[in-house]
C-alpha cells in the first residue's frame, strides 16, 4: 500500500513538472509597437506585421497608436502597456508627448530590455526649445545609435531617389540576415548618419546607395546595425520603413529576424512566405516639413 501511494505521489509530481515546464515554455513574448510618424504610415504596416508574428511565431503583440490619427503629436494611448512588454518595436515622428507618456518611455528604455526602432524614430521628439523634456528631442544616440535627431549631419538624399541596399560582408553568415538577398532596392530615400552613427561598436548589417539622389555628393551610408545601448539593451535599428519598403520580401525578413534576435530568440530557419503588407505612402498631411 506503501508503494502504491508512494508511486502514485511521484507520477502527480512529474505530472506537475511536466504542466509547470509547459506553462514556461508556452509563455509568449510580448511585443508592444508604439506608432506616430505623421508621414510613413506605420500606423498601417505594424499591425501587419504583428499580425504576421502572431500568426506564425508565436508572438502576443500590442499595437499603440497616436489618437486620433498619426498627426497627433501629443498623445499615444496605452504606454503603460510598455511594463509588461518583452521587446518594444518604436516607429515614432516629431512627438510633443506629456511627461506622463514620456515616463513610460523612460522606464523601458532604462530598463535595459531590447529595442527595434524605424527610420524617423531617431527623431521621434521635437519638443521646442525649454521645454522640460527637450532632452529628448536628442535620445537616439544613448538608446539607438542614431544621430541626436534631425539637422546637421542628418538629413537624406531626395524624395525622388531610392536605396539600393547590400548586405555588409563582415555580416554576410549573421543568422539575422538569414534569408535576405545580399543586394535589394527599396523605395527609402537614403538617411545621411555617417560619420558619427552608428557607434563603432555597433554591428553594421546592412549599406545603403542612393539612387537618383539629388544631393550631388551622396555617399553609401549603413540603413541596419545591431548594437548594445547605454544602459545594456539590445538594439536592432534599422534607417529604413517607407510602407513599400515592407512589400520588399528581404526587408520583411530582415525585420522578422531582427525582432526575434531582439528578444533572445533563435532566428527563423523556415519563412513561411511573403507578408501581405500592401500599405500606401500618405506622406504629411499637414504643414509639417517633410523629412
Amino acid at each position: 500500500m506503501k508503494l502504491k501511494s508512494l508511486l502514485l505521489c511521484c507520477v502527480w509530481l512529474c505530472i506537475a513538472v511536466l504542466n509547470l515546464s509547459s506553462g514556461v515554455a508556452a509563455k509568449r513574448p510580448h511585443i508592444v509597437f508604439v506608432t506616430g510618424d505623421h508621414e510613413y504610415s506605420s500606423e498601417g504596416t505594424m499591425p501587419l506585421l504583428a499580425a504576421a508574428l502572431e500568426k506564425h511565431y508565436g508572438f502576443q503583440t500590442t499595437v499603440l497608436k497616436a489618437f486620433p490619427d498619426e498627426n497627433a503629436e501629443d498623445n499615444i494611448p496605452g504606454l503603460e502597456a510598455l511594463a509588461q512588454a518583452d521587446v518594444a518595436v518604436f516607429f515614432l515622428r516629431w512627438r510633443q508627448l506629456p511627461k506622463e507618456q514620456v515616463e513610460h518611455i523612460r522606464r523601458y528604455l532604462n530598463s535595459g530590455r531590447p529595442v527595434v526602432a524605424f527610420r524617423t524614430t531617431t527623431h521621434a521628439f521635437n519638443y521646442p526649445k525649454g521645454h522640460p523634456l527637450e532632452v529628448w528631442n536628442a535620445f537616439a544616440p544613448d538608446y539607438l545609435g542614431g544621430p541626436p535627431g534631425w539637422g546637421g549631419g542628418h538629413y537624406h538624399y531626395g524624395h525622388r531617389s531610392t536605396t539600393e541596399v547590400t548586405v555588409m560582408p563582415a555580416a554576410a553568415d549573421d543568422p539575422l540576415l538569414r534569408g535576405v538577398e545580399r543586394t535589394f532596392q527599396v523605395p527609402s530615400w537614403l538617411y545621411h548618419v555617417l560619420p558619427n552613427y552608428p557607434p563603432k561598436d555597433a554591428k553594421l548589417l546592412l549599406m545603403g546607395r542612393a539612387l537618383n539622389p539629388e544631393k550631388k555628393n551622396a555617399v553609401e551610408n549603413p540603413v541596419a546595425w545591431t548594437w548594445t545601448n547605454k544602459v545594456g539593451g539590445r538594439v536592432f535599428m534599422t534607417t529604413l520603413g517607407h510602407p513599400g519598403d515592407f512589400q520588399v520580401e528581404s526587408f520583411q525578413r530582415l525585420v522578422v529576424n531582427g525582432i526575434h534576435w531582439a528578444v533572445g530568440k533563435p532566428v527563423p530557419k523556415k519563412w513561411p512566405g511573403k507578408i501581405d503588407i500592401n500599405v500606401p505612402y500618405h506622406g504629411i498631411r499637414k504643414t509639417a516639413e517633410k523629412k
